[in-house]
């Protein structure tokens, strides 16, 4: 499997350092491995806990083309969205870890395993945060050209979205002020990436020219 911006396979003494540089790995089998799970158990749950489901090896997909094939987010990201010369700075592989790991690895599931247990709404922000998210990389296509995590987003995050996001007000499974709370909060999480991003990383780039 060809793997950019050096994500390596091997092994590695320390496994902190091994975990920083191989997590994105993970995401194609775990999106198999999911969608297999969805597909075997789809007749014991219903249709809008299945979609909130659908949401996690969407999202798993998505990290695949950021960072495995083609790859190539962080660096596009800090040269093309920060504007620095350097592959990994300001953002660096330590950062990505600890973006993506607890929101996508952590957080979605749990939000669905919840929604299982207290009500599909409890889910929602999962599906606004896809489509916000996913509506970045559309932003950043019309101004820059293609970004990892583009394809995903078109062919896969923002359809399933709105497709759950249509089928719970079809199905009045929350009430608009859920529907807002969610909304606001993956709009919390999304603004909170940015303002680490500019507020934070970029000042980074000036302090070293």
């Amino acid at each position: 499997m060809y793997v950019n911006n050096d994500w390596c396979f091997g092994m590695n003494s320390n496994p902190y350092l091994w975990l920083k540089n191989n997590w994105p790995v993970s995401t194609p089998f775990l999106a198999v491995y999911f969608i297999t799970m969805l597909l075997l158990f789809r007749d014991k749950m219903d249709l809008a806990l299945l979609l909130l489901w659908l949401h996690v090896p969407v999202y798993f997909l998505h990290q695949f083309e950021e960072y495995i094939y083609p790859g190539g987010f962080l660096e596009y990201f800090n040269k093309n969205v920060l504007g620095s010369d350097l592959p990994e700075f300001p953002m660096t592989k330590t950062a990505v870890l600890w973006i993506n790991v607890p929101v996508i690895f952590v957080a979605y599931p749990v939000s669905v395993i919840l929604a299982g247990q207290f009500g599909v709404s409890v889910g929602l922000w999962i599906v606004y945060f896809s489509i916000i998210n996913a509506s970045s990389h559309v932003g950043m296509y019309l101004t820059k050209g293609y970004n990892p995590g583009f394809v995903v987003s078109v062919l896969l995050n923002i359809p399933v979205g709105v497709l759950t996001i249509g089928y719970f007000i079809s199905q009045d499974l929350a009430s608009l002020k859920v529907h807002i709370i969610g909304f606001l909060l993956a709009l919390g999480v999304q603004v909170g990436l940015m303002v680490y991003g500019f507020l934070i990383l970029k000042p980074k780039i000036k302090s070293t020219r």
